[in-house]
């Protein structure tokens, strides 16, 4: 994906328009930012002159997105009580609510008109455009109209949020919708990994410093960042410098407060390198500052205009080798043309070459989608049998003597019964696939497009239809229910809301034909968690004192009475559902007694007229 995205914008005039528009908002627009729309695209770029974020005291300071975002960033901010919360940057998430009420009201009026939003800014400019590309991508999320595409493009931008920010970002798949471009020497991106609480004051000087120069586009940059004192370069230089180079060396992330997401693209006077793993954006920034000086990491924050100048200029030009330095594949080809144009083949700097030679190869090891998706093809036919017993079984149940159907037989015997044993231990088996399945698509291992794939939606689809009126027999077989609440709402796995997720933004064609026999499998998986709700509906409105709440309870029951009928007279419904002994079966028997008894003996339900609640 990272080059894909990359060769795009090498390719187009997008990522010089980003950086011309960033300049016009860094000279005309302090503080603010401006839209402009060329075609059918729109630009929304952020000025880099942000006072507010560098004032902030606690320059490191990480805030929950759920409880600061004011509720603008939901989808995102979704995670299970045990993971980690999504923390930001506080200064700069104040950044962002500060523009957001005059975003919103300018990117609605865009809505519609345009097929493409590219959200971009330079410096703490980009920080802000990365959170409304963050929010923007969680709105489009929430409509069912068609969506715009949406990227965000940052020139030297510092970090935005932790860990658990960057797997959420994978997870929702948007990782392929930030392109963040770095300078060879750049101090900026870096400077948050460091710890820099006790230069507060050295580190306003550099921002006022940046600030001016941004506000005067043509002045030499080389002399005026001669007038800075050279112990203030010094000391912020070799502060990052030192932690970069022990969070490169380190193996866990937890050890940074900030995780890189995205593709960064590295940029120097030879050409770029693409980057999308954050272990090796980590280290690639390391060797890379490693090479430069204190005065070149302050300079090269201004020179983005010159890298974007030769980024777009050099992908037409061929790079060749010495004959005798041909690599032997062309795999290694491809990692020799990265270090040759991240200008880190230096032979006097061999150390560093191999380190970022190493570094790169990790980075292609750890991303070989097509691959990975093959092979796990081949694991999918490998689990077929599991889903065969499974069918088997329920082929069995369906037909068996005492009508109780699929779910109520695997409830009421559990894994006590040696079938249904080897059923529940099946069923575990193709949890563990289909979670693998889901982990290595958050990580970014698999096919941008592989949730897209026929195949993988297909295959998800029916194991979710066979199997999780399983688990959901399971949930209330052992109570879980009483503990922890009902399935839907507590005990449904992620991967279920995953899988619904793939089915729903499928290509479907227009007309569907009518079903003219009952479908194999019922085609809500959560049919019967929602059997389950409404047996407690209608035990507790039998008991149900208070005249308000009877007639909620009776409205809900009322509601899923229509649901069930729908789902069966469109034949969406497997046979077990209507299974003289199943449970949605005497379900059904007991609400037509009741709604029998509410007609003959109105005194028994004085505030019940043909099932209405009356004063």
């Amino acid at each position: 994906m990272s080059e894909m995205l990359a060769t795009f914008l090498a390719s187009t005039s997008v990522l010089e328009e980003a950086w011309r528009l960033c300049s016009i908002a860094n000279t005309a627009f302090p503080g603010a930012y401006l839209v402009e729309q060329i075609g059918s695209v729109a630009y929304v770029a952020f000025s880099g002159r942000q006072m507010d974020a560098g004032s902030d005291q606690s320059s490191r300071n990480l805030v929950p997105l759920d409880a600061e975002g004011a509720g603008l960033f939901a989808p995102l901010c979704r995670h299970s009580e045990a993971e980690e919360p999504l923390k930001v940057h506080n200064g700069m998430l104040k950044l962002f609510l500060s523009t957001y009420p005059s975003l919103q009201i300018r990117i609605g009026a865009l809505m519609g008109k345009v097929k493409s939003i590219v959200i971009t800014g330079q410096s703490i400019g980009g920080t802000t455009a990365s959170l409304s590309a963050l929010w923007l991508l969680c709105l489009l999320q929430s409509l069912s109209s068609p969506m715009s595409t949406v990227l965000c493009i940052t020139f030297g931008s510092p970090l935005l949020g932790n860990e658990a920010l960057h797997r959420s970002i994978l997870r929702e798949r948007w990782g392929g919708n930030f392109c963040h471009i770095v300078s060879k020497h750049d101090i900026m991106p870096r400077l948050l990994f460091a710890e820099v609480v006790n230069h507060i004051s050295e580190v306003q000087t550099l921002l006022n410093f940046w600030h001016w120069c941004m506000a005067s586009p043509h002045v030499n940059v080389t002399d005026v960042s001669s007038q800075l004192p050279e112990d203030l370069k010094d000391t912020i230089f070799h502060c990052v410098l030192k932690d970069l180079e022990l969070l490169s060396q380190a193996e866990e992330p937890s050890e940074s407060l900030f995780r890189p997401f995205g593709s960064y693209v590295f940029c120097c006077q030879e050409g770029a390198i693409c980057v999308e793993n954050a272990t090796s954006v980590i280290k690639m920034m390391y060797l890379m500052m490693a090479t430069g000086s204190p005065s070149s990491s302050i300079e090269d924050h201004l020179k983005y205009g010159d890298y974007v100048a030769k980024v777009s200029k050099q992908f037409l030009m061929a790079r060749n080798f010495d004959e005798e330095g041909l690599p032997d594949s062309s795999y290694e080809a491809g990692v020799a043309l990265a270090l040759q144009s991240s200008e880190l083949t230096d032979k006097e700097r061999k150390e560093v070459a191999i380190m970022a030679k190493d570094c790169l190869q990790m980075a292609q090891n750890d991303h070989k989608p097509n691959l990975t998706a093959a092979s796990l093809a081949i694991k999918l036919s490998k689990i077929v049998p599991f889903r065969a017993e499974i069918e088997w079984y329920k082929a069995c149940c369906d037909e068996a003597d005492d009508q109780l159907g699929y779910y109520d037989s695997f409830k009421l015997k559990g894994s006590s019964a040696r079938r249904e044993a080897r059923v529940n231990l099946n069923r575990h088996k193709l949890a563990g696939f289909w979670n693998s399945v889901i982990h290595m698509l958050e990580n970014n291992k698999l096919p941008h497009d592989f949730d897209t794939r026929a195949k993988w939606i297909n295959a998800s689809q029916s194991y979710k239809l066979l199997v999780e009126p399983l688990d959901i027999a399971d949930y209330y077989r052992t109570g879980m229910h009483l503990e922890h609440g009902h399935y839907i709402e507590h005990g449904r796995e992620r991967r279920y809301e995953t899988f619904d997720k793939w089915w729903r933004n499928r290509s479907v064609p227009e007309e569907e034909n009518k079903r003219s026999k009952f479908a194999s499998l019922t085609q809500d998986s959560c049919f019967w968690a929602r059997v389950e709700e409404a047996r407690e509906w209608l035990d507790n409105v039998r008991s149900e004192s208070d005249v308000a709440k009877r007639h909620e309870l009776w409205q809900k029951i009322d509601l899923f009475e229509m649901y069930a009928r729908k789902l069966i007279q469109n034949k969406e419904v497997s046979k077990d559902v209507l299974a003289k002994n199943s449970s949605f079966s005497r379900w059904m028997e007991e609400w037509k007694l009741l709604k029998s008894q509410v007609q003959q003996f109105p005194p028994w339900f004085p505030d019940f007229v043909d099932g209405e609640v009356v004063p």
